[in-house]
């Protein structure tokens, strides 16, 4: 059940999985124990898999690779821990592959990329930032996690996972 802050009764869940019943899997997992918490993981957030079935947010530091999205808020300045709130580290990353989409709703990726819906039918990569928000922004085929389909909006976006090649 996912529980809203009294302070926000109107968050929503961020990634909504339009096809994913047979064409991506919810990953289960743990976070990272040592991760400092020092900015907000949202729900499509981009997360890397530091070992075995451990999870950190994708900054694109040197070695990482990024492994799926983030199911679960862990944001302290929104007042939602749902790792916390479980008295747990236990976390979930959805990993897909070309045939899964999703809907991403803002905050969940960088507002302030460059977010033009290609309408010459070329590719747009996503990676994830510094925070782990979904950004075109320095994406190659070795860092993507996704791929743009459609610009629906300032605060959503459509993607289908992809996984990296390098």
């Amino acid at each position: 059940m996912f529980r809203v802050p009294l302070a926000n009764p109107s968050l929503k869940r961020l990634l909504r999985p339009l096809f994913a019943q047979h064409q991506a899997t919810p990953k289960p997992g743990l976070l990272d124990p040592t991760w400092d918490r020092s900015f907000d993981i949202y729900p499509g957030s981009v997360m890397t898999r530091l070992f075995g079935d451990v999870y950190a947010p994708y900054t694109g530091a040197a070695g990482q690779k990024p492994f799926g999205l983030s199911a679960f808020f862990v944001a302290p300045k929104l007042g939602v821990d749902e790792v916390l709130d479980t008295g747990s580290k236990l976390f979930t990353g959805w990993v897909g592959n070309n045939d899964a989409e999703f809907e991403v709703l803002a905050p969940a990726f960088d507002a302030t990329a460059d977010w033009t819906t290609p309408t010459n039918g070329s590719i747009v990569l996503l990676t994830g930032n510094n925070k782990g928000l979904l950004t075109p922004t320095g994406a190659t085929a070795a860092n993507a996690i996704a791929e743009l389909l459609s610009v629906n909006g300032t605060e959503k976006i459509t993607i289908r996972p992809v996984r990296p090649t390098a």
